[in-house]
């Protein structure tokens, strides 16, 4: 399958082009099982959807005026850098890493004026906690950042982390515990991928 027209597609069709919306039964990193699986490097191996996915990024952030793109490590560094890109201008990208005491931090000596326009993405928004760890390496530098996007939103509207968040798609993935999992009564093995 190949969407004709990747500025009409939802990000849903977008994922699904790539191969990255995964049927299964999947153990997800908070311990639950789902049927459905989103693999954000399946989609960000692919530079037409990821510069896609940047262009709306860029263009849900561009009324912020950022002046810096912040995401987390891994998938985020692609994000940040190609949504500064096609924000234009001197827009600059940074990424937080993984901190020595735990949380993320911005360790690569970046200078950070007192009237930066910092905005953070992000690729799948399920607990919240890469985000939040994100925003606070960007407050631990003395700056509070003024929005954030991310590719697709799986928390059903459940996080709060401070600042407004755009998000370029909502997909719901249904979850439940291993114990009340038809695929574990089936007896169906577990797949872990990613981070989820």
């Amino acid at each position: 399958m190949s969407v004709p027209d990747l500025r009409a597609a939802s990000v849903e069709e977008l994922f699904a082009d790539a191969g990255a919306l995964l049927e299964g039964h999947f153990l997800l990193k908070s311990g639950r099982h789902a049927t459905r699986y989103l693999e954000k490097f399946l989609v960000l191996q692919h530079p037409r959807y990821g510069v896609e996915l940047c262009r709306r990024m860029a263009e849900a952030l561009a009324p912020h005026a950022p002046t810096l793109v912040v995401g987390p490590t891994t998938g985020g560094v692609l994000l940040a850098f190609e949504t500064a890109r096609q924000l234009g201008g001197s827009v600059r990208a940074a990424f937080a890493e993984p901190g020595d005491g735990g949380g993320r931090a911005l360790r690569r000596g970046w200078p950070i004026a007192d009237d930066e326009r910092v905005v953070i993405v992000d690729d799948i928004l399920t607990t919240g906690a890469s985000l939040d760890e994100t925003i606070q390496a960007v407050r631990a530098s003395g700056i509070e950042p003024v929005a954030a996007a991310v590719i697709a939103d799986r928390s059903n509207g459940s996080v709060d982390v401070g600042i407004p968040v755009h998000a370029l798609g909502r997909i719901e993935i249904p979850s439940s515990t291993p114990d009340a999992c038809d695929q574990c009564a089936a007896g169906v093995p577990t797949h872990r991928r990613g981070s989820s």
